[in-house]
């Protein structure tokens, strides 16, 4: 699979976001970053700004619920207009049921682990899952410095997904940028979550471009990747 880039609306204008979002219509998803200041010290946006921005792109939105109690209100991000729900593992009471539920409203279903929360726990979900997103800083606020200690936790989930020979894709965010995506990629992302890096550059759609590019040209001889 191609790399796929996601530029992160946490570092838009919030004023703005209609022409921020048209501003990288080339990119494959649009992350949306949901915070309610309990799971993460940070209010950010909710349903209305999501179904708003659902009618504003045709760019796919891939919703990100740094939320408590997300079993409750997951699916109505979906009903909003996301066509990707991450819901983080450390606040889901059953993940599983909330997976299937995601998936029958008609979206993918993804789950997100702090960087502190490792994959092994939830080998047996996989199969349950469209996508595992692997956060590289800790949740909550844009900007952050990339963790390096996050790159075996990568090669560990690949692996897993690897083994159970699963059509899954591997996200990663926190401080992904030119200088860091090629080891995200290397080490086994395939979607990756870029914020600063595509909207604090003058251009955002080359940003976009150009990430891409750098990211596909390492998964072409990334071991992880032969024979897919």
């Amino acid at each position: 699979m191609a790399a796929q880039i996601n530029p992160s609306i946490l570092s838009a204008d919030f004023a703005r976001l209609a022409d921020e979002a048209k501003a990288v219509e080339g990119a494959d998803w649009l992350h949306v970053d949901v915070m309610d200041n309990h799971f993460v010290p940070n209010l950010t946006l909710g349903v209305p700004v999501v179904e708003s921005l659902a009618r504003a792109t045709q760019t796919p939105l891939d919703c990100h619920l740094m939320i408590e109690a997300p079993d409750r209100w997951a699916p109505q991000y979906v009903e909003a207009g996301a066509g990707s729900v991450t819901f983080h593992a450390e606040a889901a009471a059953a993940p599983v049921r909330l997976a299937r539920e995601i998936r029958a409203k008609g979206a993918r279903a993804s789950m997100a682990l702090k960087p502190a929360t490792p994959i092994e726990p939830f080998e047996d979900l996989l199969p349950e899952l469209d996508m595992v997103l692997i956060m590289t800083v800790e949740p909550g606020f844009g900007g952050q410095a990339f963790l390096d200690i996050m790159l075996p936790k990568i090669r560990r989930t690949r692996e897993l997904i690897s083994k159970h020979g699963l059509d899954l894709w591997l996200q990663v965010d926190g401080g992904v940028a030119a200088s860091t995506i090629e080891r995200c990629a290397e080490a086994g992302a395939d979607v990756f979550v870029a914020g600063s890096a595509v909207y604090g550059a003058d251009d955002p759609a080359e940003a976009v471009r150009a990430l891409r590019a750098q990211a596909d040209a390492t998964t072409a001889t990334a071991g992880w990747a032969c024979g897919h």
